[in-house]
C-alpha cells in the first residue's frame, strides 16, 4: 500500500477555522467533537492489529521492564513515497523506537556533524533568507527545549540552558551541516512573564510559522512526565487548524513516576495526550518519545528530520 501525503506533510483536517494562537475549550468536549467522514484509502493491513513498540535500550531496568505501546497501522505515519504491505516481515524493525514513524527511503544523511549559532530574531523578516530548510522547536516553558537542542548537537552550551522559564525570547537560528537550521523558538506558558511580553512572543511566533516559507517542521514538545496540559493541546490545535506540519516530541521519558503515589508513567502520559487530540486529526502527526539524560530518542529525532528534509528539497 501506499500512502499519500500532501506536500510539507499537512496531515491535519479541523472541524473549525483557523483562531488566534491560544484558542480556549473545554477538554472534556474533546473526545466528543466530531470530524467529517472521511473515506480512507483500503490498507492491506488490518489497522485494527497492533505494531509493538519497543523502548530505546537502557541501563535502567525499570524502564526495560515498563510496557510496550502498541500501535494499530491508521496511528502510524507513513512518509510519502512510503509502502507498508502486509507481507512486509521487517515493518516492526522499519519503524522508529518509541514513536509512531515509519523509516522511508529518504531517511539519510541524518547525523550532525558541525552546528553553529547564526542569528535571534524578533521579527519573521530578520530571519535567514538563505531557503535552507529549518525545524523549529517549540513548546511551554521548562519542557526541556535547550536541553534536547543540546542534546541533539552533542554540545553541552550551543543553546544555554535556564532553572527559570522564559529565557528565550527570540527567534534563534542554528546553523547545521552549512545546510539545515534548527530553530529554538520562546517557550509559552509562561506565567511570570509580563503580559504585553508574552503577546509579543506569541505573535512573533504565530508569524514565523505562518509566513516563514522555509519552515519544513514545527517540533512540538511536550512534557511526558507530568498529564496533559490544556495549553499543549490547544497549541497542537492552532497548529493544525492553520495546516503547520508538527510532529510531537514527548520529552523527560526517563523520569518514572511510582503508581502507589498516583502519578502516571511517561507511557501513559503520551498515550492519553494522542487520545485527546485523536479527534481532531485525520491521520496520526507523527510523535517520537525522548529524554535529554539518556538521549533517548536523539537518533530517531535525527532520522525523522532526515527524510522529511531531504523530501521537501526534492519536492
Amino acid at each position: 500500500m501506499v500512502l499519500t501525503h500532501l506536500p510539507r506533510f499537512r496531515f491535519s483536517i479541523f472541524t473549525r477555522p483557523p483562531s488566534p494562537l491560544h484558542t480556549h475549550f473545554d477538554l472534556n468536549l474533546l473526545p466528543r467533537l466530531k470530524l467529517p467522514t472521511v473515506v480512507r484509502p483500503k490498507y492491506t493491513l488490518s489497522t485494527t492489529e497492533p505494531v509493538p513498540i519497543s523502548h530505546i535500550s537502557s541501563n535502567n531496568q525499570e524502564i526495560l521492564d515498563s510496557p510496550q505501546i502498541q500501535i494499530s497501522l491508521d496511528r502510524l505515519f507513513v512518509p510519502p513515497e512510503t509502502e507498508v504491505s502486509l507481507n512486509d516481515a521487517s515493518l516492526s524493525t522499519r519503524i522508529l523506537k518509541g514513536s509512531n514513524i515509519v523509516l522511508s527511503k529518504y531517511a539519510r544523511n541524518a547525523q550532525i556533524v558541525q552546528a553553529e549559532f547564526v542569528k535571534s530574531s524578533v521579527r519573521t523578516e530578520d530571519c535567514p533568507a538563505d531557503g535552507l530548510p529549518e525545524f523549529a522547536l517549540v513548546g511551554r516553558s521548562n519542557v526541556g527545549k535547550s536541553s534536547l537542542l543540546n542534546s541533539l548537537v552533542r554540545r553541552k552550551r550551543l543553546a544555554l540552558t535556564s532553572k527559570k522559564p522564559g529565557k528565550t525570547q527570540c527567534i534563534n537560528h542554528f546553523r547545521i551541516n552549512d545546510s539545515w537550521y534548527l530553530v529554538d523558538l520562546p517557550g509559552y506558558g509562561y506565567a511570570a512573564a509580563p503580559q504585553e511580553l508574552r503577546t509579543d512572543w506569541d505573535k512573533f511566533t504565530k508569524d514565523y510559522f505562518l509566513n516563514h516559507s522555509s519552515l519544513v517542521s514545527v517540533f512540538l514538545l511536550i512534557d511526558a512526565s507530568i498529564p496533559a496540559k490544556k495549553i499543549d493541546l490547544e497549541y497542537a490545535s492552532w497548529l493544525g487548524q492553520n495546516q503547520i506540519p508538527m510532529t510531537l516530541i514527548f520529552t523527560k521519558c526517563d523520569k518514572r513516576k511510582k503508581k502507589k503515589n498516583g502519578g502516571k508513567r511517561p507511557e501513559e502520559n503520551v498515550k492519553d495526550f494522542q487520545e485527546l487530540i485523536n479527534g481532531f486529526f485525520e491521520t496520526a502527526p507523527p510523535w517520537i518519545m525522548t529524554s535529554s539524560v539518556t538521549n533517548q530518542g536523539r537518533d530517531e529525532i535525527l532520522l525523522h528530520m532526515a527524510q522529511l528534509r531531504n523530501y521537501w528539497l526534492k519536492h
